[in-house]
């Protein structure tokens, strides 16, 4: 399937071992702004000893302007209003800037930490993670732009013909609303899904507005997205909405090696996605070789050793790609929707005139 060649986007995880001093991650997505990145993420799950993601790059957010933060969250063992009131308040405070990636718990012993069941199949929790998605962006719908009127004179602080209900059931909760924190500044946050398990593609076709993939060649990787973009259409989705990114692993350890034998033609799998190891240079070309084969709409980084890693990956690998005037040197907005090239969502229940 062919589809016009996007400008290049790039996006990096500053997470690793725990660290639980704020100078570390705010350091890391201030190394990744200077290179002009779209956003930074900060993995998280239930069986990983660090900070709450969400609530690092809340503290992360006052100290940075523009790049976009989003953190893991998991839609598994949660209650979707807090996740949606918190991802808000993310949003809010990054002045529109937030988004998050959507994850699931899947193992015995993180079911087991709260005791409500145990743990369920990848398909069944996939499916509850679109149920969170939906009820998250219907929250976020819940209050119009406007709704906040603060008219001292009158003692009215809210204007209660704009604020709705979203009703939502589905099959593990329900959902009246409306939500506790005003329609965030970019409507609805960005929604982040790695696509690449099977499981998860009908999740990230309905709800997501970015998609990771995970795969050892540019083929593999756009028949992934092929897949993913026909399910979005399928929904009534506009493709042309979606951003697929490459994910990769990445060791630049020694900048001066050769990437292994075979990166020319596609990446060897390696632990839980790909991986690359060689220099910043040859990273620079196989990320426009695989943009231009029009395979994906950029890559998502994760390095081996951020500290380290990072640094090589914006002074060197994006440098030169800003250098080859194939990634921009500044941002084109204030928020991580118009870094990515994506619209501002309309409110669904001011449309239909719904009212509490």
């Amino acid at each position: 399937m062919s589809y016009p060649l996007r400008p290049l986007h790039l996006a990096a995880e500053i997470g690793g071992p725990p660290r639980y001093d704020p100078v570390h991650h705010t350091g890391l997505a201030q190394l990744a702004e200077r290179g002009a990145l779209d956003f930074v993420t900060l993995g998280d799950s239930f069986a990983r000893p660090g900070p709450d993601a969400l609530a690092a790059l809340s503290r992360v957010a006052p100290a940075t302007r523009r790049i976009g933060l989003v953190p893991t969250v998991t839609t598994t063992h949660t209650e979707p209003f807090h996740v949606s009131s918190a991802v808000a308040t993310l949003d809010w405070v990054s002045r529109g800037r937030a988004g998050w990636c959507v994850d699931v718990s899947t193992t015995a012993a993180e079911a087991r930490l709260f005791g409500r069941g145990p743990a369920a199949p990848a398909a069944a929790l996939w499916e509850e993670a679109g149920e969170a998605a939906e009820a998250g962006a219907r929250l976020w719908d819940s209050w119009e732009d406007d709704a906040e009127i603060r008219d001292a004179a009158t003692g009215r602080f809210l204007d209660r013909d704009k604020l709705h209900r979203t009703d939502f059931e589905g099959a593990a909760f329900g959902v009246r609303g409306p939500a506790v924190v005003p329609r965030p500044p970019q409507g609805h946050p960005v929604t982040v899904v790695d696509g690449t398990a099977e499981q998860a593609r009908e999740t990230a076709a309905r709800h997501a507005d970015v998609v990771l993939v995970r795969a050892g060649t540019p083929e593999r990787t756009a028949g992934i997205r092929d897949d993913v973009l026909r399910r979005a259409a399928a929904h009534g989705r506009d493709p042309g909405t979606l951003r697929v990114l490459a994910a990769l692993t990445v060791d630049l350890g020694d900048a001066e090696s050769a990437p292994e034998p075979g990166l020319e033609s596609g990446l060897p799998l390696a632990g839980h996605g790909t991986y690359y190891r060689g220099g910043p240079v040859d990273l620079a070309d196989l990320i426009t070789q695989w943009h231009r084969s029009g395979a994906v709409d950029g890559f998502h980084l994760t390095p081996i050793t951020p500290g380290r890693d990072l640094e090589r990956i914006v002074n060197g690998t994006v440098a030169l790609l800003q250098h080859r005037s194939l990634f921009r040197t500044f941002y084109p907005g204030g928020t991580l929707r118009e870094h990515l090239g994506l619209a501002r969502p309309a409110n669904r229940y001011a449309r239909r005139g719904e009212r509490v």
